[in-house]
């Protein structure tokens, strides 16, 4: 039967109210899980186990662990991957000598997606026909796209870090989780059971697809939330940001979920606030990425700051060229993918890397690194613009500049208490006609690349 037929969505009604909630968790999280890791023959369970064990060690000895990854990723490469083995020949490099001197590292040129697209199967260690492996295209939303290979290690991996870190902010085995992803023209219903069926029930996850974020699509939304009630929703923040705006509007307030996980684009302290005030949650960010997976979580809870994964990688960051206000390109070198290993990849965000007695963490994370808008014949970065529309202009919800006109456009969602006209002046007033302002509702701003994400800034 097709997966939205009146008797499955009576069974979902049903299993919103208790006893049968706990028992659906339960059976998903004890008994099919288990169940689905050996039908598909993965290994997650032992790998969260051992992520608990590491994380529980102090941080002296995480980084000496860490050190001996990076030295061990970096003699495989060099002697197993064609693209490296040539590479570190030529300019002399001794992997060894990292382990006691991490700077060394530095003298490896970093690796970019031009390089990746270039190389091609140069970047493979052995033939992908060889070994089972998973393909991943990252979403072009910092460059052109390129395609990732993982093998099933690193694949495994991947989720137990998932798993793993939302146990940290106290998700329970049998609590459940409700994903948010943008439906395409063609979409279509599928039929149920599926394979996708049974692994949502496994995961005790289930998905919420949605093509409009007005006042319609966002009432259908806050409805299914309600109706569902997982314990965490997995979202861009832009778009549970909308959600907030709206339920603050319609409602004043609401609690439907604990905890907000965001990801895929820059969490920002307003839509925190927001998101965290109106619908009563906390509020989580982590930082992931398609090339090695989720690379930096707020273990320690929502606000507590973005901790590197450091048994998955190591953290850098360099100077960016463009010379906007000092920023610095976030770098990662992976540990665990040993099919296409990604040594000093240089990921297009932009962050400063920082080491704590308890962790390395991400700071001044604030976007991409083309987000730079040309005013008046000057570039300013994108945070510089949203603090003046925060804090000299006020009364706007979200903004975005769309570079592909000229002048560019300046899409403004205002507050509901906001008068046009009096922005629009303040507007003027600072950038004169270096824009074409236009005040537009959430669903009239553009999402770019395969995931639909949020830019503040549209180049193409």
């Amino acid at each position: 039967m097709r997966a939205d037929h009146p008797l499955l969505r009576c069974g979902a009604t049903l299993l919103a109210y208790q006893p049968f909630r706990l028992m659906h968790g339960i059976a998903g999280g004890y008994v099919a899980y288990p169940i689905a890791e050996r039908a598909e023959k993965r290994s997650v369970s032992p790998k969260v186990s051992e992520l608990c064990a590491h994380y529980a060690l102090p941080m002296a000895e995480r980084r000496r662990i860490a050190m001996d990854r990076l030295t061990e990723t970096l003699q495989f490469a060099g002697t197993e991957v064609p693209y490296y083995r040539d590479l570190f020949r030529r300019i002399g490099f001794d992997p060894v000598k990292v382990r006691n001197d991490p700077q060394r590292l530095e003298s490896l040129p970093y690796l970019t997606k031009d390089i990746i697209r270039e190389q091609g199967e140069r970047l493979l260690s052995r033939p992908l026909a060889e070994t089972r492996h998973h393909v991943c295209k990252t979403g072009g939303s910092t460059g052109l796209s390129c395609t990732i290979f993982y093998d099933q290690e690193a694949a495994d991996y991947s989720s137990a870090v998932t798993y793993f870190a939302r146990r940290r902010i106290g998700k329970p085995r049998h609590g459940f989780e409700l994903h948010f992803a943008c439906k395409f023209p063609g979409h279509t219903v599928s039929q149920w059971p599926s394979r996708e069926d049974f692994k949502c029930f496994a995961m005790n996850r289930s998905n919420i697809f949605f093509d409009r974020i007005d006042d319609v699509g966002l009432e259908e939304m806050w409805q299914t939330i309600k109706r569902r009630r997982p314990y965490l929703v997995h979202a861009h923040p832009s778009t549970i940001y909308a959600l907030a705006c709206y339920v603050e509007r319609r409602y004043g307030s609401g609690h439907a979920f604990e905890v907000f996980e965001s990801s895929g684009e820059l969490l920002e302290p307003r839509a925190r606030e927001v998101i965290g005030r109106v619908l009563k949650c906390r509020v989580v960010d982590r930082y992931g990425l398609a090339e090695l997976g989720v690379m930096a979580y707020e273990l320690g809870g929502g606000g507590t700051g973005l901790q590197v994964m450091d048994s998955e990688g190591w953290a850098e960051s360099r100077m960016t060229t463009d010379g906007v206000d000092g920023t610095h390109e976030l770098v990662f070198t992976g540990f665990r993918n040993r099919l296409m290993p990604l040594i000093r990849y240089a990921t297009g965000d932009m962050a400063r890397v920082e080491v704590r007695e308890d962790g390395v963490y991400l700071t001044d994370v604030v976007g991409r690194i083309h987000d730079v808008v040309p005013i008046n014949g000057v570039d300013h970065p994108t945070h510089h613009i949203q603090d003046m529309l925060d804090h000299r202009v006020g009364g706007i919800q979200e903004f975005q500049i769309d570079l592909r006109t000229s002048p560019p456009t300046l899409r403004i969602v205002l507050e509901p208490s906001a008068d046009p006209e009096d922005t629009l002046k303040k507007l003027r007033g600072f950038w004169g006609d270096a824009f074409t302002v236009a005040f537009v509702g959430h669903d009239d701003l553009i999402r770019v690349g395969r995931r639909a994400k949020f830019r503040h800034v549209v180049t193409g």
